[in-house]
C-alpha cells in the first residue's frame, strides 16, 4: 500500500494532493519507536567491514538524511513516477554547476538566458575557460530557439529572475532535442508545486532551495532531479569530485521544511497576486510584472504550464532614490536579496549591478504575513515614498 494515496479519495486516478505528498514525502516506513523523520545523521563514516558494498560507505558519497529528503524532493517533481532521482547540494549554484560541468566538455555549445540570474555570468567565464561555447539570448519570446543549432545543452529559467518572463518549456524542449541538446530548466521561483519541469519533458529540473522549498531564510540548499539514471550518475559523479555537498542538519531542516510547503506557497502566492492586482491601479508604479496577471504578456504562456504563478512581483519606481526610500519606509518587509521566505522582502536590484535592469527596480517577494496587512504596508510606504521624495 502506498502510504501517499488516501485510500478514501474520491478519484483514485488523480493521485494525492500537493499537501498530502509534501506531508508524507521521503519519510521512511514507520517504525515502532521510531520518529517518523529521523533525526539528522551525522557522519564522515559507517561501518565498514568486508567489502565495500551497501549504500552508506563514506559521508563525501552518501548519507541516511540525503536520501529522505532526495526521495521527498523526487517525489514533488513528478509525483506518481517511479525512477525519478534526484541529488542535493550545499547550495543552488552547486547545483547548476554539477548539471552544466558533468554535462559539458570542450567543445560543446550551450545555450544560456541572458536574462538569468545574477551569478551565471561566472559560469560563463569558466565554462569558456573550459573551451565550451557560451551563447545567451533572453527568456521572453523564447528567443533561445534563435542560438540553438547545434548546441548540447538548453538552459531555461522560467520564470526569470528578476525580470519575470516565462518561456514555453514543451516548445523550448521539443525543439532542443529534435537537434540533440539536453534540456535543464532552474525552477527555483516556481518550485514544483507551481511547475513541473520533468512532466514538461526537460532532461533536469534544477533550484536554489535556499529559496521556496525551505522557505525560512535559514537554510543554503540545492537540488537537481532527473529521470535518467545515467545523467543523474554524472551529477552525482560531480558532487563527489568537488564536495559540494549539504550538511545533515541544513538536510534535515529542508526536509522538516517541506511539511508545509503547500501552505506557504498556496499563501504567499495568492497574496502576491493581490498586491500585484494592487500595484497594478497605483500611478507611482510602471513596469510591473507577475505572471498570473491576465495583463502580464508572460500570462498566457505561464497559465498553460505553471500550477500556481509564484510569490515574486517585479517593479519600478522612478528613480533610484524612490526605490531606497520606499524600502526604508516597509515597516512588514526585509530589505533583503533573497525571495521565496514566510517573510516578505524587497530589494532596488540595481544594487547589484549584472542584471539588465532600471535603477527603480525593485523585487518583491511576498511572504506569509496576512495579506491586508502587507498590502497596507506597501501603500503606505509608497505614500510616506512620494511626499518625502517628491
Amino acid at each position: 500500500m502506498n502510504p501517499l494515496i488516501p485510500q478514501d479519495r474520491r478519484h483514485p486516478d488523480e493521485g494525492p494532493g500537493d499537501g498530502t505528498l509534501a506531508v508524507r514525502a521521503g519519510l521512511p516506513e514507520p517504525v515502532k519507536h521510531e520518529p517518523t523523520l529521523p533525526g539528522p545523521v551525522f557522519a564522515a563514516h559507517f561501518h565498514l567491514p568486508g567489502e565495500p558494498t551497501g549504500p552508506y560507505t563514506y559521508g563525501r558519497d552518501e548519507n541516511p538524511t540525503w536520501t529522505h529528503l532526495e526521495r521527498a524532493i523526487g517525489t514533488l517533481e513528478a509525483p506518481g513516477e517511479t525512477g525519478i532521482e534526484t541529488v542535493v547540494f550545499a547550495s543552488g549554484m552547486a547545483a547548476i554547476s554539477a548539471v552544466l560541468l558533468s554535462q559539458l566538455s570542450a567543445g560543446d555549445a550551450v545555450v544560456l538566458p541572458s536574462d538569468g540570474y545574477q551569478a551565471l555570468p561566472l559560469l560563463h567565464e569558466q565554462l569558456r575557460a573550459f573551451g565550451v561555447e557560451v551563447r545567451t539570448a533572453p527568456t521572453g519570446g523564447d528567443a533561445q530557439l534563435d542560438v540553438l543549432d547545434g548546441a548540447r545543452l538548453l538552459w531555461i529559467e522560467t520564470p526569470s529572475n528578476p525580470g519575470l518572463d516565462v518561456c514555453d518549456i514543451r516548445r523550448l524542449v521539443a525543439a532542443a532535442h529534435a537537434g540533440g541538446a539536453l534540456v535543464a530548466v532552474d525552477n527555483t521561483l516556481a518550485t514544483p508545486l507551481g511547475q513541473r519541469p520533468l512532466e514538461l519533458g526537460a532532461d533536469f529540473s534544477v533550484a536554489s532551495d535556499t529559496k521556496g522549498m525551505t522557505g525560512h531564510g535559514d537554510v543554503l540548499l540545492g537540488h537537481v532531479s532527473c529521470r535518467d539514471p545515467l545523467r543523474a550518475a554524472e551529477v552525482r559523479r560531480w558532487r563527489k569530485v568537488v564536495g559540494a555537498i549539504p550538511g545533515p542538519m541544513e538536510t534535515w531542516l529542508a526536509h522538516r521544511s517541506l511539511a508545509t510547503l503547500h501552505l506557504r506557497i498556496d499563501r504567499q502566492c495568492a497574496t502576491a497576486l493581490e498586491l500585484a492586482r494592487v500595484l497594478a491601479e497605483h500611478p507611482d508604479v510602471t513596469g510591473l510584472r507577475h505572471p498570473g496577471l491576465p495583463e502580464d504578456p508572460s500570462h498566457a504562456i505561464a497559465s498553460r504550464q505553471m500550477r500556481r504563478f509564484g510569490s515574486v512581483v517585479s517593479f519600478e519606481l522612478a528613480d533610484r532614490a524612490r526605490a531606497e526610500r520606499f524600502l526604508e519606509e516597509l515597516r512588514l518587509v526585509d530589505d533583503a536579496t533573497s525571495f521565496g521566505g514566510v517573510r516578505s522582502s524587497a530589494e532596488r536590484r540595481g544594487r547589484w549591478g549584472g542584471d539588465a535592469v532600471a535603477e527603480g527596480f525593485i523585487r518583491f517577494s511576498v511572504g506569509a504575513e496576512d495579506p491586508e496587512d502587507l498590502i497596507a504596508d506597501v501603500l503606505r510606504a509608497l505614500d510616506a515614498t512620494r511626499k518625502a521624495v517628491g
